[in-house]
């Protein structure tokens, strides 16, 4: 069982878009490139376009505990879902990124998505290099993601 302490979804960027609005127009003219963590479907993607989000974080937590449960079915869907909607949302010029509870076990399809810019795997790599050391960590963690892509 995945024991991180994080978020365990994605923002509702739809559901919170007049909310959202204000902060994002704020953030981007000052100069700062924002970027939204959502779940990959379209009608968050679409809000993220309409908030005109430069970039998205696709939630690959449900991919994780698919992995983590064994389901192959599951974890064939979820990651075509993430797949899908990057190659939507470079389409639709917004830069997709992914993570959340992506290890050494299964990050390697998810980093296979060609038109994934960035994955962000911080508590993971963080666990990780305390028994082997930051360096090495992250240098496992770049050989698996390099060797797909």
């Amino acid at each position: 069982k995945r024991e991180e302490r994080t978020t365990e979804g994605g923002l509702d960027a739809a559901g919170l878009h007049n909310q959202l609005a204000p902060i994002v127009s704020r953030l981007s003219d000052q100069g700062i490139r924002v970027s939204l963590f959502i779940e990959a479907s379209e009608r968050q993607l679409d809000a993220a376009q309409r908030l005109h989000a430069p970039v998205v974080e696709f939630h690959t937590g449900e991919y994780a505990h698919a992995f983590l449960d064994g389901d192959s079915e599951r974890v064939a869907s979820e990651r075509k879902r993430i797949a899908d909607m990057a190659a939507l949302a470079a389409s639709m010029g917004i830069e997709p990124h992914a993570g959340h509870g992506l290890t050494y076990d299964n990050v390697q399809p998810i980093a296979a998505i060609p038109e994934l810019a960035e994955l962000n795997i911080g508590h993971y790599l963080v666990g990780e290099a305390v028994f082997v050391g930051l360096e090495n960590a992250v240098r496992r963690m770049r050989e698996l993601m390099d060797g797909v892509r």
